[in-house]
């Protein structure tokens, strides 16, 4: 029996769905599990693995607390999931579109697996000894009490404002600064990329829907 369009559509964007979520995680889990937050393993002078851990949103950013923030994410992934269903459906979407908006479905899932997972089955990291894995239920918190693990470090620029400058002479510069992990990464470079490469896409499939609400 041969697959119609819409099953190949979402055959594939489960495949990088599952790709990037394996990925990711199995990078987070060996870091948390070889490493101590604080640690860092020098890759270049510009690259760095440095294990940070945050409750926060994409990069570090912290606005909410970690249940609110789960909750959030949880409703978000939701409505990613519902959106690449309802598009594989429409043979005037392309499969480029489809599949950037499943790595940004797995970005926004790979981080809701620390959220929700992690304070049940790892220890906690005390900064002398990597955590561990434990049995369900007996780790460093409760359900979508987990702590977000983040390693990439990329100080592109590390150096000192000139002197001779206004304000901020003298002062340490560092770009890029923000040390994210693979989920953060394809939430980001997913998005950007569907604005730019598929804004008359996006808009159309949104004005739609606003019509369809009105």
């Amino acid at each position: 029996m041969a697959l119609t369009p819409a099953t190949k559509k979402r055959l594939a964007a489960l495949a990088v769905v599952l790709l990037i979520l394996i990925a990711d995680q199995a990078l987070k889990i060996w870091v948390k599990t070889h490493m101590v937050p604080g640690e860092s393993i020098r890759l270049a002078d510009w690259a760095y693995i440095a294990f940070i851990e945050n409750k926060g949103m994409a990069f570090g950013m912290q606005f909410f607390g970690t249940v609110v923030l789960a909750i959030f994410r949880i409703a978000a992934i939701g409505a990613l999931v519902w959106f690449l269903w309802r598009i594989t459906r429409r043979a005037e979407v392309k499969w480029g579109f489809t599949l950037l908006v499943a790595v940004v479905t797995a970005g926004a899932a790979g981080n809701i697996i620390d959220n929700v997972f992690y304070g049940l089955i790892f220890s906690d990291s005390n900064g002398l000894i990597p955590a561990m894995l434990v049995p369900l239920g007996q780790g460093y918190g409760s359900l979508l009490e987990g702590r977000v693990v983040d390693m990439f470090y990329f100080p592109i620029i590390d150096t000192d404002w000139p002197q001779w400058m206004p304000v901020v002479g003298g002062d340490h510069f560092v770009f890029f600064s923000p040390i994210f992990n693979l989920a953060d990464a394809a939430i980001t470079t997913g998005g950007i990329l569907l604005i730019t490469c598929y804004y008359k896409t996006l808009n159309r499939l949104l004005s739609r829907r606003q019509s369809d609400i009105d």
